[in-house]
């Protein structure tokens, strides 16, 4: 088993002028797109824990659980470039998320209208959750323009908005709260 690692001091001073170090070494500014590409992904991460404190069906944790795990190494996989040698989001992970995504949609049924993202309050932090992983995803796309990623992370995270909506409708179906649709009407 591989020894863990053990964080001793939570504050470094390092990072003081604005300035961080990638797994690897390198050393950059906060502000490159880098960082926040996988700070998206630690919101997001934190968004889904938030979710899942909520009163949600137990295999839906367990789904979210499995992707927080997965957000973990995709942020370390952005946090790295391309020849550090990290955990990387492998393409089976992305198959695994398309058989839930699968798995749910049949369970939801087809969308008849665009719905408003609502309903019980799991189904509501879900759809927030979605929210944060599109901007995620832009951020990520951003940073592909200019440097090297991992082409399974962005596949991932696209992916994973799919999932969240799909979770989102089904917490809201087993709640029986129902789906609101946009009114186009008024």
């Amino acid at each position: 088993m591989a020894k863990k690692m053990r964080i001793s001091k939570v504050y470094t001073k390092f990072g003081d002028k604005g300035e961080t170090m990638l797994v690897g070494g390198e050393v950059v500014s906060k502000s490159s797109t880098r960082v926040a590409s996988y700070g998206e992904i630690d919101e997001l991460n934190s968004a889904l824990g938030v979710a899942q404190a909520n009163k949600m069906s137990d295999d839906v944790k367990k789904i979210i659980t499995m992707v927080q795990n997965d957000l973990f190494i995709i942020g370390a996989d952005l946090a790295s470039t391309k020849n550090t040698k990290v955990p990387r989001i492998k393409k089976t992970k992305v198959n695994k998320i398309e058989r839930v995504i699968d798995k749910y949609n049949l369970k939801v049924g087809p969308l008849k209208e665009f719905i408003l993202p609502s309903g019980c309050i799991a189904g509501a932090s879900l759809h927030l959750a979605r929210t944060i992983c599109r901007r995620a995803e832009r951020n990520i796309v951003a940073l592909v323009d200019v440097e090297w990623v991992n082409p399974n992370v962005l596949i991932y995270i696209n992916r994973l908005s799919d999932l969240l909506f799909v979770l989102a409708r089904n917490e809201n179906k087993i709640s029986h709260e129902g789906e609101v649709y946009v009114n186009f009407r008024k």
